[in-house]
């Protein structure tokens, strides 16, 4: 959930010590960078994974007070949806077969969860966007219990000034005008983070970023939002549209949107945080006491709470990250790219893809980014958001080609080497790397299989509530199997 903050209304003084407080981190961090010794020796690799609360007809439980307290386990934490809740894995290195250990581990935890969920009679769903939401779910009531949640919505309307535009077209073009940020909490993710050097960031971070296309392609599970079948991955633009604090004036202005592909591939981890100073003002201006230069000279740590809390207002689909552990310093790449679900195999085997690509790509002597332009990166992850697995994309040497030519021909192959390099046991790349080859070769995502299967209940008679309602109840099923969604069927006849 990000953390927390004591105030929902901020001085205007308040809010220039907390200018001045952000851009002193910022030097302190461009010191750091230059002198300190970050935490490398033994990178870590670990995941958050956002769910929905559904009751037993698959509507929004607004519950996630009574089912945290069932659950009672620190690793789930609240999102900003009473309907959402995230769970947080432990980091953990990637070699060996410690991927297959996470896989038990994950699972027995969320069924654990969802046994104790049961008993304020909800489910847990992990998925990008909950069909089944509606409007009125999001009336009233809809926002957990949280001052940094409430401090968030007062200011992104302040910043903005009237009531945020939510306009996707799509085979079902949706437009709508919302009076929250309650849209954004239909969008629940799986977020990929890697450790690395300061000298790596920057190539880990590019690598990401002309990864995204793909990566996307392959793990759209997002088609629907308040009944209307839109993108493959509706969250992105979803999400985008939700928390934007421009009015129209401002972005016929140019100014950057908050939820932000970037605009040019970067040379250092400053260049991010620099950007983020430079670009946006505050939206939660929350002061500590630290003096980071004190703490600094001091031979300390400092926790630079400042710069990460403004960093945590600007949501890049990559995001950096700079973080304290046991007096430790160290960055993470934070990939934000893809939904949660539809199975624990299913992500693994995403997560196998990314990390093993990540290696390849950052490793390489002329790295792709050096061939390719950052507008093509950013046109391939909308692309692929849009159509999916229907996508065309831009690879060099390729040209335009489809997701699944792109992921057989080129990129399967450089994974499954990523992974060796990483020392990732062969067993282990066969079994989420053959789920990624069987997704590629049938086209079968998530988003495709619930389009399908909500077309399908439709011509059978069920209007598009029950269809969809219909629909996530068998997702619910397959879900908990644990057999990748290439495999699903459709409903029985």
């Amino acid at each position: 959930m990000g953390e927390e903050v004591k105030a929902t209304h901020y001085t205007r003084a308040h809010r220039q010590e907390y200018r001045r407080k952000v851009q002193l981190c910022l030097d302190v961090f461009e010191t750091m960078l230059a002198q300190s010794s970050f935490d490398i020796d033994r990178p870590l690799t670990g995941m958050e994974i956002e769910c929905n609360l559904v009751d037993g007809d698959y509507q929004p439980a607004m519950s996630n007070t009574d089912v945290l307290a069932s659950i009672a386990d620190p690793a789930y934490q609240t999102e900003l949806g009473a309907y959402n809740i995230e769970f947080n894995v432990p980091p953990r290195p990637l070699p060996g077969r410690s991927a297959l250990e996470l896989e038990g581990e994950v699972r027995a935890s969320l069924n654990a969860a969802e046994e104790k969920a049961n008993r304020s009679g909800a489910h847990i769903v992990m998925i990008g966007i909950l069909p089944t939401l509606m409007p009125e779910h999001l009336a009233q009531d809809w926002m957990s219990e949280s001052i940094r949640y409430r401090a968030l919505n007062d200011s992104i309307f302040t910043a903005r000034g009237e009531d945020i535009v939510i306009d996707i077209d799509g085979p079902e073009r949706l437009s709508m005008l919302a009076e929250t940020i309650a849209p954004e909490s239909a969008c629940t993710s799986m977020q990929l983070h890697s450790q690395v050097s300061p000298a790596d960031f920057a190539a880990s971070w590019n690598a990401a970023q002309a990864l995204a296309g793909p990566q996307l392609a392959l793990g759209a599970n997002s088609p629907f939002f308040f009944g209307h079948q839109l993108w493959a991955e509706t969250r992105i633009e979803l999400f985008a549209q939700a928390t934007d604090t421009r009015p129209e004036e401002l972005k016929a202005q140019g100014v950057r949107p908050r939820v932000w592909f970037g605009e040019r591939w970067i040379t250092s981890i400053f260049d991010l945080f620099e950007e983020n100073v430079r670009f946006f003002p505050s939206l939660l201006p929350e002061l500590s006491d630290e003096d980071p230069q004190a703490e600094l000279a001091a031979g300390r740590t400092p926790t630079l709470s400042e710069l990460r809390l403004h960093n945590g207002t600007v949501y890049r689909w990559n995001r950096p990250v700079y973080d304290v552990v046991g007096g430790r310093p160290h960055l993470r790449v934070e990939n934000r790219v893809l939904p949660a679900g539809p199975t624990v195999v299913d992500m693994m085997a995403n997560a196998a893809f990314y990390h093993g690509m990540m290696r390849m790509l950052s490793d390489d002597d002329r790295p792709v980014w050096t061939k390719m332009s950052f507008a093509a990166a950013e046109h391939n992850f909308h692309n692929a958001a849009r159509y999916g697995m229907e996508a065309e994309l831009y690879w060099p040497g390729l040209g335009a080609v489809t997701p699944q030519e792109l992921v057989l021909r080129h990129l399967l192959p450089l994974a499954h080497e990523g992974l060796q390099r990483r020392g990732v046991a062969g067993e282990v790349r066969d079994r989420y790397l053959g789920v990624i080859e069987h997704r590629a070769k049938s086209g079968r995502t998530g988003a495709a299989w619930q389009v399908g299967t909500v077309h399908a209940l439709q011509e059978r008679g069920l209007t598009r509530p029950q269809a969809l309602a219909d629909m996530l109840r068998l997702y619910c099923e397959r879900m908990h199997s644990n057999e990748p969604v290439h495999s699903w069927d459709g409903p029985a006849a």
